[in-house]
């Protein structure tokens, strides 16, 4: 017995959050001892689709034709379609009403967190909704104190010098505008932003950051994930200024390679992300400057045990066995319940 996760699209969302999570997927079904496959077969039982592409539809066609069940990962919502890409603002109304639709088209849809369970129960699904970490592998992604020399190489700092990471998209809603302002305000610390949007939907307001950015501000691009947990190990700092997230992967990657982690205070981390006990978090500028300070100058408690052990939770082992026992509740594969239920 298999579960097909359907690829159709991914080439697209490759270098996004999105993409990340259709590779967690399969890793995660592999620790989880769940076979996968990117095509149809006789001992399919089930197919995940991740993405809200019209190619999806015949998808979910031969599945309900085949009678297979249809998992469906509501990775977006309409607010953090906002403040996005060119145009995201005026179509956020129709594209809550397409991921609607989209969603709807599972037996199930699972979705990272509670807050995001909260927001797809809210446009009136009538699916049953789970929230379920995308999780992270805390094998790979964990303290490597010899990547921090490596890191300070590659990047070219000098001795002393303080640096600052983030990861995301260039785009208004990842708190880009914020990062760069951060930059000028701390003009001895070197910020480091990885990630890469395409050119034709980065809006003007964006192009004007990059642009102008201070010479303490750097772009390194989309970078694989061993430069990227270089950073983590090597910087000291990391500081994820997004205004919305249905989860924040690269948030757990960071916490599980112990950097000090500073976060805007939003929703989605209520429940799971303390500030002052695994993170720090702040509302405005002005406190990103003063806990970043604190962290740089080792005025602060360091956090990141407390971190580390949040990631842990979320490790790719507890997300299969949590995965797995969805697909037993609701049928996907004839899986029996664990051990200490039938006692």
């Amino acid at each position: 017995m298999r579960i097909c996760i359907y690829s159709g699209g991914e080439r697209l969302v490759a270098k996004s959050g999105v993409g990340q999570a259709i590779r967690h997927q399969r890793e995660v079904l592999r620790r989880a001892g769940v076979e996968t496959t990117d095509r149809w077969s006789s001992d399919t039982w089930a197919v995940h689709i991740n993405t809200v592409l019209p190619d999806i539809l015949p998808a979910v066609l031969w599945a309900r034709l085949t009678g297979r069940k249809v998992v469906c990962y509501g990775h977006s919502t309409m607010e953090d379609f906002r403040r996005s890409f060119r145009g995201s603002d005026a179509l956020a109304p129709l594209f809550r009403r397409w991921i609607t639709f989209c969603y709807g088209l599972g037996d199930v849809v699972l979705t990272p967190t509670e807050y995001s369970r909260s927001l797809l129960e809210s446009y009136g699904l009538r699916r049953p909704v789970y929230a379920i970490s995308n999780g992270v592998d805390t094998d790979f992604f964990a303290p490597a104190p010899g990547l921090r020399e490596a890191f300070r190489r590659r990047r070219g700092l000098r001795d002393g010098e303080k640096a600052v990471a983030s990861v995301g998209h260039l785009i208004a809603r990842k708190g880009l505008p914020e990062f760069a302002d951060l930059a000028r305000r701390m003009p001895d610390v070197r910020f480091i932003w990885y990630g890469w949007t395409d050119p034709r939907l980065v809006p003007a307001e964006i192009r004007q950051v990059l642009d102008t950015a201070p010479e303490n501000l750097e772009f390194p691009g989309y970078v694989g994930r061993e430069e990227l947990r270089e950073a983590y190990c090597g910087a000291d700092a990391f500081a994820f200024l997004s205004h919305e997230e249905t989860e924040g992967i690269v948030v757990l990657e960071a916490l599980a390679c112990g950097i000090p982690t500073v976060l805007r205070d939003i929703p989605v981390y209520n429940g799971w992300l303390e500030d002052g006990k695994n993170v720090y978090k702040s509302a405005d500028q002005e406190g990103f400057r003063r806990t970043l300070e604190g962290i740089l100058s080792g005025s602060l408690p360091d956090l990141t045990a407390a971190g580390r052990a949040v990631a842990e939770e979320r490790s790719l082992e507890a997300v299969g066995r949590q995965l797995r026992e969805i697909y037993r509740r609701e049928n996907i594969l004839p899986l029996p319940a664990p051990a200490h239920a039938q006692a």
